[in-house]
């Protein structure tokens, strides 16, 4: 298994009327949280996209826990559980400043070429760095 861990503070701009932290915005916490694992990794979306790679998502779930609120700091835990092939699941864990377990989620991304758009295999660069890095 691979980790990583990213920690935010929640702004204005991402609560909701109630103050909350806004069910949308859980999505960019996720992203910003797996690019960050990928570069804490040595690799970075933007090495794999001048590569002429693209890692879009196919499938996203959110559980949402315990409301998280206005100018909490936050921690997102990453994870990768096992060694991808043509798709590669992500899975986070969002804690509160309180380390109350908040939400969960589960994002499954694969990998095209930008050029034809059409799906390719997990690029053998990214995928001996995630085999050397996995536990």
């Amino acid at each position: 298994m691979i980790s990583g861990e990213i920690k935010f503070r929640v702004r204005y701009s991402q609560i909701d009327k109630m103050g909350y932290l806004y069910y949308g915005r859980y999505a960019n916490f996720y992203e910003a949280a797996r690019v960050e694992l990928f570069r804490s990794l040595g690799f970075s979306y933007k090495k794999l996209e001048d590569e002429g790679i693209g890692m879009p998502v196919v499938s996203m779930k959110s559980k949402f826990l315990h409301p998280i609120m206005y100018d909490e700091m936050i921690k997102v835990k990453t994870y990768i559980k096992k060694i991808p092939a043509s798709i590669i699941t992500f899975h986070y864990e969002i804690f509160n400043e309180d380390e109350i377990l908040a939400n969960i989620g589960e994002t499954d991304l694969t990998f095209v070429n930008l050029t034809t758009n059409k799906a390719v295999r997990l690029p053998r660069k990214l995928q001996e760095i995630i085999k050397t890095n996995f536990d």
